[in-house]
Order: structure tokens, then C-alpha cells, then sequence
């Protein structure tokens, strides 16, 4: 027997989570000196308040885990005598998973006959939403942990990411972008295209110059990588931006049919704290990111 969990990172809802098995690890954000914990103090994201809030001038923060918040969303199960496959937004990313390290290695002395799993989409929201459906489908499928880190071997780097923010002081405040990208972004309409990496990193891939010549610019990159796209779901991700998605979501099918398999989900509030509203962005099945 084995748990399934991941976190809210990942852009997988309470909704999702019983459908799939998965536990959830909420990753917090702040905003006003207050700390809030996505589907522990609220059951359902509003989005559109939530994102309101940051067109209005509100720069939320966010933080990791101490050890013993993971020990307590881990012990519990392996109390039951089950084993635990995380699988989890970018190590690369966040400094919360060297507090997870010291929580596993507690752990695994205390249950020498249970072990944590992990497996790393090397994405975040969007990215590792796609991957953690089809991990979902397979646990459903009744597969094995052994047989599902063998499929994120060959399958992890082959769900590629690209998206694009209107609005980049976001990212500048992160450190995503610098000031002079933000601010010259904004001033022209130049926006820059970020990606994921092989080692589950934000780089530029390329930048475009208005909505409407990102989106194409988007929709030319998934042209260019995709495969076997129509095997897989397409997720079209957005940060209270519906109508840009759709608009994406047209230009998709435009190049690839209507029977594309397109699937929405919005950024999740930690993810949405450095990307800001009005962020899209498609995850699809690739050669390679």
C-alpha cells in the first residue's frame, strides 16, 4: 500500500485530490503580515479576489515548510504502514525541500520498514499539474511506486512548459526578471516567453511583442516540440485571465483540430504571488522542454 500526496504548487485542487487519491501539502503565501495556508484556511481558491487584491498593489510573500510540518502531513501514513510517493513541485525552486530532507531522514529511522518516495515534476503549477494527472491516472490504474518513478525517468522531461505574465514587476520583485526587463516590458509591451529548464529552472526562452504575437509565439513553440500531442492532455493555465486562455485555447486548435485535449487549471496563490494576474501558459507533451 502507498499514499499518493503532492502539493498546492502543483495547481492540484481538494476537488482533484479525492479523485485522484492525492494528499495535499499546502505551500503558504502571505499577505498583510498574514500567513494563509491554501485548502487549510479556505476550502475553495477565489481566484478573482485573490488576484484583485495584486492589481490593486498588494505584493504577497511567500515561504516554506519548517521539518515538522512535513513530519506531520508524513507520519500519519506511515503510522498506517504505508509507503509515500511525494510527488512534488521543482527542488530547484524553493528551499522548503531541504526542510523535507531532514523530515524523511527523522522519519525513515523511526519506520525503517516504510519509505518516502519522490518524485520532482521540475516544473511548478502548470508543469507539474500535467504530470500530476497522468501520475493520478496511473495510481488509478492500480501501478505500482516502481512503476511510476520508472515512467518519470523518460516522461518528467518531456512535459514542457511555456508562459508568459502581462504584467513583470512581479517577476522583478522575485528576481525572476530584472528591474530593466520589468520595466521596459511594461513601458513597450515587449513581454519575455519563460520556460522550465532540464533542471526544473525559470529561464527566457524567446519574447514577443503584444497579446495576441505572444500567444502565436506560444502556440509556434508547442508546433515546433510537441509529441504525439493528441496522447496527452494540453494545459492551458491561467491567473484570472479566462479570456486570454480561451483566446490561446482557439489558436491551439486552430493549429491542431478541435479534438485537442485541452484542460484548464488556474495558478495556484503561491505560484500566482511572483507571476501576478493576467500570467498564461500551456504545458503539452514534448520531445523535450
Amino acid at each position: 500500500m502507498y499514499t499518493l500526496f503532492t502539493d498546492s504548487d502543483t495547481d492540484i485542487t481538494p476537488i482533484e485530490a479525492k479523485k485522484y487519491g492525492y494528499k495535499i501539502i499546502s505551500m503558504p503565501y502571505r499577505i498583510n503580515d498574514k500567513e494563509i495556508y491554501p485548502y487549510v484556511d479556505f476550502n475553495e481558491f477565489d481566484y478573482h479576489s485573490f488576484y484583485d487584491l495584486l492589481r490593486k498593489g498588494t505584493l504577497p510573500t511567500t515561504s516554506g515548510l519548517s521539518p515538522q510540518q512535513y513530519i506531520e502531513y508524513f507520519e500519519p501514513e506511515l503510522k498506517k504502514g504505508n509507503d509515500i510517493l511525494y510527488v512534488h513541485f521543482s527542488g530547484s525552486m524553493s528551499g522548503t525541500f531541504d526542510s523535507m530532507r531532514l523530515a524523511i531522514k527523522d522519519l525513515e529511522e523511526k519506520y525503517p520498514n516504510n519509505k518516502i518516495y519522490l518524485l520532482d515534476t521540475l516544473g511548478i503549477t502548470i508543469g507539474s499539474y500535467n504530470i500530476c494527472l497522468e501520475v493520478g491516472d496511473m495510481y488509478l490504474e492500480g501501478k505500482s511506486i516502481q512503476e511510476i518513478l520508472e515512467w518519470g525517468k523518460k516522461e518528467v522531461q518531456k512535459f514542457a512548459v511555456y508562459f508568459y505574465a502581462d504584467d513583470l514587476k512581479f517577476f522583478r520583485k522575485s528576481g525572476r526578471v530584472s528591474g530593466l526587463a520589468a520595466f521596459f516590458g511594461g513601458m513597450v509591451g515587449i513581454r519575455p516567453i519563460i520556460t522550465m529548464n532540464e533542471e526544473g529552472k525559470m529561464v527566457t526562452y524567446g519574447k514577443a511583442r503584444g497579446r495576441i504575437q505572444t500567444l502565436t509565439k506560444l502556440v509556434d513553440v508547442v508546433e515546433e516540440l510537441e509529441d504525439h500531442i493528441k496522447d496527452h492532455r494540453v494545459v492551458i493555465a491561467h491567473a484570472d485571465c479566462i479570456e486570454i486562455a480561451n483566446i490561446l485555447e482557439e489558436l491551439l486548435k486552430d493549429r491542431f483540430g478541435e479534438d485537442l485535449d485541452i484542460v484548464y487549471s488556474v495558478v495556484n496563490p503561491t505560484a500566482g504571488s511572483h507571476c501576478g494576474p493576467n500570467a498564461v501558459g500551456v504545458s503539452f507533451h514534448a520531445k523535450h522542454r
